[in-house]
């Protein structure tokens, strides 16, 4: 249970910052028709946050079935 928690709110921090990076940009183009450069440091840093959120689970995802087979191998 407090692994399925812990990984909801992950990916949950991680699509609210990409959403919110978006629906900032969107505004500030809509208002001034400009995005400064703050905020495209802003987006850039929320997009390799919440890359890094989905790409390392994946990588753990890899590592932990890799060790599972070769347990089973070495169990034959």
């Amino acid at each position: 249970m407090k692994n399925t928690c812990f990984k909801t709110s992950q990916y949950a921090s991680a699509v609210l910052l990409i959403v919110s990076s978006i629906a900032l940009v969107t505004y500030q183009v809509v208002s001034i028709d400009d995005v400064a450069p703050g905020l495209l440091y802003y987006v850039a840093q929320s997009f390799l946050l919440a890359g890094s959120i989905f790409g390392l689970d994946q990588y753990i995802r890899l590592i932990a079935k890799k060790i599972l087979d070769k347990n089973e191998r070495r169990d034959l």
